[in-house]
């Protein structure tokens, strides 16, 4: 049997260390841009993708995995720049596919000392390791966005469904997590001080006045196709939206998504084996019966029921938890 193979040749790529260096030339630039270095003193990449229109317009910023476990946001990105025709382009898509470069590459959620990259900002220029990664993107990328997509999914053991953060007192927010065309959308006001536990990326770009919002697609460390298409093609309402990309009325967008003005986690008060009767993009009643928790003889310690009606953002799938675990992400509907 005669094997044959394709050699791909990898177009080189400008090392930078702020988007201030990038060219505003027309068309796709490719570029390596440094937020730290590691321990032999070399450059920590991430992959920056530019595509600048030959028109001008506002600048889209999407960021992909500051969570590294979180990957559909990347072939997301891929699929834009592999479909969008920069020469009708007005403005400029930066975009970020796998922005946590340490975490991607030890298939791990955190950062290398354990911290979440997201609950960091706006980080410190002479922090830790984490506080000095979030203080670059803080300083070094988000000021080069106009509107700015944040690109998550679940975590390990756990599952979600394609929900947008966003905070609802901003009607262009509130449109952003429209044109997603999610499942659900869910009020998540702005903390009000860069000090805040819950200060994100999302607060960060908000801090600058940059309009942003998370979205979250589906579960961690796998390709999802169907959820892929869903998220590029909301990136692709967002550019018409933008008026960067006219391609279609957004007038004519149906808004199937269910609005919720707050959310919870629900956790396991024993520890034991999980089983979550509910699915996601469930509607659930205020006592329905949600799940139940067995020990190692399968004998039943505690039937969990909900609190108050709502709708199922989320859920664990990992059977096996002590004290603590989550059972349900519920998303309580207005």
């Amino acid at each position: 049997m005669l094997f044959s193979m394709k050699v791909i040749t990898q177009e080189p790529a400008t090392i930078i260390k702020n988007l201030e260096e990038v060219t505003n030339e027309p068309g796709i630039h490719h570029y390596w841009l440094e937020l730290a270095t590691n321990t032999y003193g070399y450059p920590v990449l991430v992959p920056l993708i530019v595509m600048q229109g030959k028109s001008k317009g506002p600048t889209l910023g999407l960021t992909a995995a500051l969570h590294g476990n979180e990957l559909n946001g990347i072939p997301m990105i891929h699929r834009l720049i592999e479909n969008i025709d920069f020469q009708k382009l007005k403005g400029r898509i930066i975009a970020i596919p796998g922005i946590n470069a340490i975490s991607i590459l030890m298939n791990e959620r955190r950062f290398i000392d354990e911290e979440d990259l997201n609950r960091n900002f706006p980080g410190k220029e002479a922090g830790n390791e984490s506080q000095q990664y979030v203080y670059k993107i803080a300083k070094n990328i988000l000021p080069a966005f106009d509107f700015h997509i944040d690109m998550h999914t679940a975590s390990f053991g756990r599952i979600n469904t394609l929900y947008v953060r966003a905070d609802f007192k901003s009607d262009t927010l509130k449109m952003m997590a429209k044109l997603q065309q999610p499942d659900i959308i869910l009020n998540s006001p702005s903390p009000s001080s860069p000090n805040a536990s819950t200060w994100t990326i999302r607060g960060e770009a908000g801090f600058y006045g940059i309009p942003s919002i998370t979205v979250e697609y589906g579960n961690p460390q796998v390709y999802q196709p169907e959820l892929i298409q869903r998220g590029y093609l909301g990136i692709r309402n967002t550019l018409s939206w933008l008026k960067m990309y006219d391609e279609q009325m957004i007038s004519d967008l149906k808004d199937e998504a269910v609005y919720c003005k707050k959310s919870y986690w629900i956790y396991m008060k024993e520890g034991g084996f999980l089983e979550v009767l509910v699915d996601l993009n469930q509607k659930i009643e205020q006592g329905q019966k949600i799940a139940i928790v067995k020990n190692g003889f399968g004998q039943i310690l505690n039937e969990y029921h909900a609190p108050e009606s709502g709708i199922i953002i989320g859920k664990s799938t990992n059977p096996a938890n002590m004290s603590g675990g989550r059972i349900i992400h519920l998303g309580i509907l207005y």
